[in-house]
């Protein structure tokens, strides 16, 4: 029963975080550039560290436990950085892929080495059982199915709509593009393995991970910021900032989709926490986050109508896909 709840919470945080680009159509007359660095302050850092501060006991201080672990916290706060050029390299996937293949492979390149290149990292190699692997194997299945389902929807657009869906597109170097997104994205996870160690013996297991979360989400804030400035100097869009009568709306769409963001990763350390009598699910929990992740999202593009007209068959094969990715979350406690 605590494995299911566990799994629950997991998921709830999926469905926010699928969520969270709702809010930002709700964002006026801002450029990119600029509600996304807005949104990554409540994102990467205002609710990252409400979250870390529920794991620190009675009579001690949040910093004290990063000063306790420096090497620990450098190493996390550093795949952080890595981990936001894989969240800037992700719209180039797709630039030279199209959605369908490059969110494919690079979201199966994220979920597959993170979930192992975490564990190899920090020396606990032997947490990755013949269940882990196999669970990833089926999660990848999983994906793949989607990305034939994105490209038999792609079939049936005109040859003046592929040129415009996939401009650029570039089978070699999208592939590249690709594996780094993923890699990077990865990099999330294995942040989250260096930062274990960054909790106290009183902490409750369900908060355990979000001191290491919000170390993680400073370096990709970082990252982001820093390219978020560039372009705002580069496409002269600080004056952003100054539109006062813009600020109450747009500030509160952008906390909004901060915190649904967030979400998943504060549902994800709180579900770990009721699969601790699971030592196979703890080690595939960051697999069943991003499978649940692109399940919801395709939902989200089933509700939205972004399916309308396909066929059938293309219907099909995208239900299967999604049904093989939830079936994949279950299967390492079955085996």
């Amino acid at each position: 029963m605590l494995i299911l709840i566990g799994l629950v919470i997991i998921a709830v945080g999926a469905f926010c975080q699928s969520s969270c680009y709702v809010p930002i159509n709700k964002i006026k007359s801002w450029s990119w550039e600029s509600y996304w660095l807005v949104q990554g302050v409540f994102a990467w850092l205002v609710f990252p560290l409400l979250g870390a501060l529920l794991a620190v006991p009675a009579g001690h201080g949040l910093f004290e436990i990063y000063a306790a672990f420096p090497g620990e916290s450098f190493l996390t706060v550093l795949f952080g950085v890595l981990w936001g050029i894989g969240g800037l390299t992700f719209g180039l996937s797709m630039r030279y892929l199209g959605v369908a293949l490059g969110q494919s492979i690079a979201l199966g390149t994220c979920s597959a080495l993170g979930a192992i290149l975490g564990p190899v990292f920090t020396g606990n190699a032997s947490s990755i059982t013949g269940a882990v692997i196999v669970g990833v194997v089926v999660m990848l299945v999983g994906i793949a199915i989607i990305g034939v389902a994105g490209l038999m929807k792609s079939a049936t657009l005109s040859e003046e709509e592929k040129k415009q869906s996939v401009k650029e597109f570039n089978l070699p170097k999208g592939i590249v593009v690709a594996l780094l997104c993923g890699f990077m994205s990865a990099c999330f996870n294995i942040g989250l393995s260096f930062g274990a160690p960054l909790c106290w013996e009183e902490t409750p297991a369900m908060f355990s991970s979000l001191p290491a979360t919000l170390l993680v989400t400073v370096g990709g804030f970082l990252t982001n910021a820093v390219y978020c400035l560039v372009q705002n100097g580069r496409n002269k869009t600080f004056s952003d900032y100054g539109k006062g009568s813009l600020w109450l709306n747009n500030v509160l769409f952008c906390a909004l989709a901060g915190v649904l963001w967030y979400s998943q990763f504060f549902g994800l350390s709180l579900g770990k926490g009721f699969l601790a009598g699971s030592p196979v699910l703890l080690t595939f929990s960051w697999c069943i986050l991003m499978a649940l992740n692109i399940t919801f999202s395709n939902v989200w593009g089933i509700i939205l109508k972004e399916w309308k007209g396909v066929s059938r068959k293309t219907v099909i094969v995208l239900v299967a896909g999604l049904a093989v990715l939830v079936f994949s979350t279950f299967l390492p406690q079955i085996i």
